[in-house]
């Protein structure tokens, strides 16, 4: 197959991209290689500039040394060219700071300049219990100006109030419109792709309904553990860190209706309405619907694999490291259609996928048939091996009567455009800089999710509650399966 043209990617206006925590784990893994490989693909002007402050004590050769031993690790081989690698490093600045340190900051000053029309981008990929004091020393700095912009990074509070407090405190000094929550699911090109697959294709829209739906599914399964994470995901858990922002996000975009524009505020208002018609979990609800686990001891990979409380060292720990929940929009598009959302860690696959079930035929018209009629499904792949499958039911070839047997319509995208999807932050950093907040969440967005799951929190974190073990490299707990199958229904447990 010939590769189809693509489009050269537009270059984005000059600016400083400044990393506060430069040289910790999330700026070397991902926010530094995307930026790199933005630079090959020729979207970053000669003079745009990345400048890393951290406490690291390294100056300007010493971080690109860094950086460059970095970029060998988490570029693909094919993408690393030492004359590109070059070019960018020398974009690179750092400046070891203390933020609360005033005697610290005149260097920064004075390498970012003063000029107000220049775009600055503060990526603060520090503790979120520092966002709201950092943006008020870059405002004390005099280094915000109305072209600024900021990047928060999840999590955004441990509930509603201090998700509250979070926004109140960094919309002191920055504008809504200046301020981008960033949730990398969201540029992933099959996440997307699904608006595209909605609201671009005619046959799609008119089924797209509880006339013709029985439900859908959204599970995010990881088959790593929390090694290395241990202190921060024991204060956080499967809800916090996934539901409340991942799961929802991708329900969101499943459940909205067409927006008038694929742009800017109407994505997002759309996706706030929904948000808005969840059906509350409280009291009851919340053991009838929902299931917290932990992963035991298992085999994972055919090896032994440690317990939870093994790996984080907390043998009394009541942290939830997987989460499904039975979940309703309320409104005339989906009233009495489920949304089970499921994920979790230590699972036995590593799968994101969002599968929506549509109801059997209304009459069955092959009555002396043979062979399997199932439900036509739509199986949305968002990692790995992005894509999608169309499941229909067709006859088998052959005399004889008829042979009833499901088949699928397939697009994987690396096959169809021959081009493997580029990481979700090039997208993301790219429109930070072009100032354009459609694929972020707003902060009514983030604010609606926590009232929506603070009530499961709530009742996940009274004492008399524990969850349910699971063994590692496993589905998740039975109470998950008879969650779902307590409603004559099933997980999609496939390949795709």
């Amino acid at each position: 197959m010939t590769p189809r043209p693509t489009t050269a990617p537009q270059p984005v206006s000059p600016c400083d991209f400044v990393v506060l925590g430069g040289t910790g784990d999330l700026a070397m893994r991902k926010l530094l290689p995307s930026l790199y490989l933005r630079d090959r693909a020729g979207q970053l002007t000669d003079d745009t500039r990345v400048v890393a402050l951290s406490r690291a004590g390294l100056d300007d050769q010493g971080f690109r040394a860094k950086v460059r031993g970095e970029l060998a690790r988490f570029v693909d081989s094919s993408a690393h060219e030492e004359r590109s690698v070059d070019r960018f490093l020398e974009r690179l600045h750092h400046i070891s700071l203390d933020f609360d340190e005033p005697a610290d900051w005149p260097p920064v000053v004075e390498l970012l300049g003063c000029d107000p029309e220049r775009i600055r981008v503060f990526y603060l990929a520090c503790a979120p219990s520092l966002f709201g004091p950092v943006s008020h020393r870059l405002h004390e700095q005099g280094l915000v100006s109305e072209h600024s912009r900021v990047v928060l990074e999840k999590p955004l509070g441990t509930d509603l109030a201090s998700a509250e407090a979070i926004h109140d405190a960094v919309g002191a000094v920055f504008e809504e419109r200046q301020i981008f929550r960033i949730d990398h699911y969201l540029g992933k090109e099959s996440v997307q792709n699904l608006l595209v697959t909605r609201f671009a294709n005619v046959f799609l829209e008119p089924i797209w309904n509880a006339h013709w739906i029985d439900h859908v599914q959204i599970t995010v399964a990881e088959s790593l553990g929390v090694a290395g994470r241990g202190e921060y995901y024991d204060g956080s858990g499967a809800l916090r860190d996934m539901v409340q922002n991942h799961l929802l996000q991708l329900l969101c975009l499943v459940a909205m209706e067409p927006p008038t524009y694929v742009n800017r505020e109407d994505v997002r208002d759309e996706k706030l309405k929904v948000l808005r018609a969840l059906r509350p979990i409280t009291g009851a609800d919340v053991t009838a619907l929902t299931v917290a686990g932990q992963y035991a001891a298992g085999l994972v990979d055919g090896a032994a694999g440690a317990s939870y409380v093994e790996e984080v060292g907390l043998p009394e720990s009541r942290t939830e490291t997987f989460a499904a929940i039975k979940a309703h929009v309320d409104n005339w598009r989906w009233a009495g259609v489920p949304f089970y959302l499921r994920t979790g860690k230590r699972m036995d696959r590593r799968c994101s996928e969002i599968v929506v079930t549509f109801k059997n035929v209304p009459h069955p018209m092959f009555p002396g048939s043979e062979g399997t009629e199932e439900p036509n499904r739509l199986v949305i792949r968002l990692q790995p091996d992005e894509g999608m499958r169309l499941h229909l039911t067709a006859k088998e070839p052959g005399p004889g009567g008829i042979r009833l047997r499901p088949v699928s319509l397939d697009l994987n995208y690396a096959q169809a455009f021959q081009t493997s999807s580029p990481d979700a932050y090039e997208r993301l950093l790219m429109d930070v800089v072009r100032g354009n907040p459609t694929l972020f969440m707003r902060r009514d967005e983030v604010e609606a999710a926590w009232e929506w799951t603070e009530p499961i929190l709530q009742a996940w974190t009274d004492p008399r509650h524990h969850p349910r073990p699971y063994p590692a490299g496993t589905s998740g707990p039975s109470a998950a399966t008879t969650l779902i199958e307590r409603d004559g229904r099933s997980w999609h447990e496939s390949s795709l």
